[in-house]
C-alpha cells in the first residue's frame, strides 16, 4: 500500500491524501486552503467562479493525477467531514468517481450549499458509509470510526490492503461532548498492530490557550449571558452542532429564548431526530428569526417550514434581556442597518485568526459606539497538544505521518518513527 499526502504535509487545511495499489486507488478528502502563503485567511470568495486550470495555476488545487488533472482516476473519494478545507474542491473532481462519506456530513454540505454558496455532495455520487461497518474499494478495505470535531458527522478511517493497516485520523479532539468516541477508537483500533497513523497536528506549534471543554465553555457562555445587561449576539457555525448545543443549553440555564437564524434552524431540522435535539419548527425553548440575507433568497418552502415558530427582530428587541440572538456579520448592514442596541453584548465562537478581517474589525467599532462588548467564547475543534500525545500512544502505531499542521518537525520532539513528508512525495507503508 503506498500513501502520497498530496497536500497538507507543512499546512493546516488542504487536506488531500491518496492510498493505492497495484490496482486500486482511493483519495481521502478534496480540500481548499485554510491559509494563504502568508497564513492569512485563505479567501475562497475570490476562487469561487474560477475554472479548474484556474484554481491548479493558483495552487489552490493540488496537482493530483486523475482528480485533477490528466491521470488514472480513483476508484473513489472518502470525506472525513464537511468542512471546506476537506471538502471544499470535491465539485472540481471528475463526476463519475463515486464519493463515500457519512449521511451527517452530505447533511452539512446540503445545509451550507442551502445558506452559504457552498456545493452540496450530489446524490448520484454518494455512497453513505456508517460508523464502523466495513466497505470495500477495489482490493481496499475501509472501516469509519466516528470522531468528535467541531463538525457534525466526522469520521477517521482504517484503511487495510496488502496486508497493511493504515489509520488516517482526520480532524478530531478529546474535549468535545463526545470524548468517548476517540476512547472507544483506541480501544478498538489499538490491538490490531496498525503500521502507519496519518496524524492531524493543528495545534504543535501555536500558542494556544489553556485547554477547555465543550462542558467548561457552556459554564462560561452561561456567565457571560447571565451577566449580560441586555440583548446576548452568538457567533458560531451552525455546522458545529457542539457549539450549538452549547448555546441552546446556555440560554435554558439562564431562562433567555435562544433565538436562531433559517441556516441555523435547518441543521437543528436535519439531525433534531438523530441526537435528540428540540424541533425548531415547534420547540417553546427557541423561536426562529428570518433575516434578511435569508428573505432575500424567497425560498418560500423554507419559510413555510419555520413559520410556526418565527420571530420577528422587533420583537427581540423589545425585551433583549430576554434572547439569546444568533448573529452574522451580514446582519449590522442588512437586519441593523449599521445601528446597534445599546448595552449589547458579541459571544464571538470562532477561530481568532478571522478577527482581523474587514467585517469583524467594523462590527467591534459599531459595538463599542453604542458601549457594547465583545468575548471570545471559544474553544478549539482540534486536538490538544497532551491529547495528541494520548491519542498516538494509545494506537502504537509503527510508524506516523503528520498532516494539518505547519509544524510537523514538532511531532519527532515527543514520537519515535515520524515520517515528515513533502506534498506529493510518495512512500510505500511498511
Amino acid at each position: 500500500m503506498r500513501l502520497t499526502i498530496h497536500r497538507g504535509c507543512k499546512e493546516i487545511g488542504g487536506s488531500c491524501v491518496e492510498l493505492a495499489t497495484d490496482s486500486t486507488k482511493i483519495i481521502i478528502d478534496v480540500g481548499l486552503p485554510l491559509v494563504d502563503a502568508d497564513r492569512e485567511p485563505f479567501d475562497r470568495t475570490a476562487y469561487r467562479d474560477k475554472s479548474l486550470p484556474e484554481l491548479l495555476k493558483a495552487k489552490v488545487a493540488p496537482p493530483v493525477p486523475g482528480l485533477f488533472m490528466e491521470g488514472n482516476r480513483p476508484n473513489a473519494i472518502l470525506l472525513s467531514h464537511a468542512h471546506l478545507d476537506h471538502v471544499g474542491l470535491l465539485e472540481h473532481t471528475p463526476e463519475d468517481v463515486p464519493v463515500y462519506a457519512t449521511a451527517g456530513t452530505s447533511k452539512m454540505m446540503l445545509a451550507g450549499g442551502v445558506f452559504a454558496g457552498q456545493k452540496p455532495l450530489p446524490r448520484d455520487r454518494h455512497q453513505e458509509i456508517t460508523d464502523r461497518k466495513t466497505f470495500e474499494v477495489g482490493d481496499i478495505k475501509v472501516t469509519p470510526f466516528s470522531v468528535d470535531h467541531s463538525c457534525y458527522g466526522a469520521m477517521a478511517f482504517l484503511v487495510e490492503a496488502n496486508g497493511r493497516k493504515l489509520l488516517y485520523s482526520g480532524d478530531l479532539r478529546f474535549h468535545g461532548r463526545k470524548p468517548g468516541m476517540i476512547k472507544s477508537l483506541i480501544k478498538e483500533v489499538a490491538p490490531m498492530k496498525i503500521d502507519a497513523l496519518v496524524m492531524e497536528g493543528t495545534h504543535f506549534g501555536s500558542q494556544r490557550p489553556a485547554r477547555k471543554t465543550e462542558y467548561e465553555l457552556e459554564d462560561d457562555i452561561v456567565e457571560h449571558i447571565r451577566t449580560a445587561p441586555g440583548l446576548v449576539l452568538a457567533s458560531f457555525s451552525p455546522i458545529d452542532v457542539d457549539r450549538l448545543v452549547t448555546y441552546l443549553k446556555a440560554s435554558m440555564r439562564t431562562g433567555r429564548t435562544f433565538v436562531v437564524d433559517a441556516y441555523t434552524a435547518f441543521v437543528m431540522y436535519l439531525v433534531h431526530k438523530e441526537i435528540k435535539l428540540p424541533d425548531p419548527r415547534s420547540a417553546d425553548c427557541l423561536r426562529v428569526y428570518y433575516n434578511q440575507s435569508f428573505q432575500r433568497r424567497n425560498n418560500q418552502k423554507l419559510q413555510d417550514m419555520f413559520a410556526r415558530n418565527r420571530i420577528e427582530l422587533n420583537e427581540v428587541l423589545a425585551s433583549p434581556e430576554q434572547h439569546v440572538l444568533c448573529f452574522r456579520t451580514s446582519n449590522l448592514r442588512l437586519d441593523f442597518e449599521g445601528q446597534l442596541p445599546e448595552k449589547l453584548r458579541v459571544l464571538y465562537s470562532y477561530w481568532s485568526g478571522y478577527l482581523e478581517k474587514p467585517d469583524w474589525v467594523d462590527l467591534q467599532k459599531h459595538l463599542a459606539d453604542v458601549g457594547g462588548d465583545f468575548i471570545p467564547a471559544h474553544t478549539s475543534g482540534h486536538i490538544y497538544v497532551e491529547d495528541i500525545i494520548r491519542f498516538v500512544e494509545g494506537i502504537d502505531a509503527k510508524s506516523m505521518f503528520p498532516i494539518h499542521t505547519f509544524e510537523p518537525d514538532k511531532f519527532a520532539d515527543y514520537f519515535p518513527s515520524v515520517h515528515c513528508l513533502n506534498d506529493s512525495e510518495t512512500i510505500t507503508i511498511g
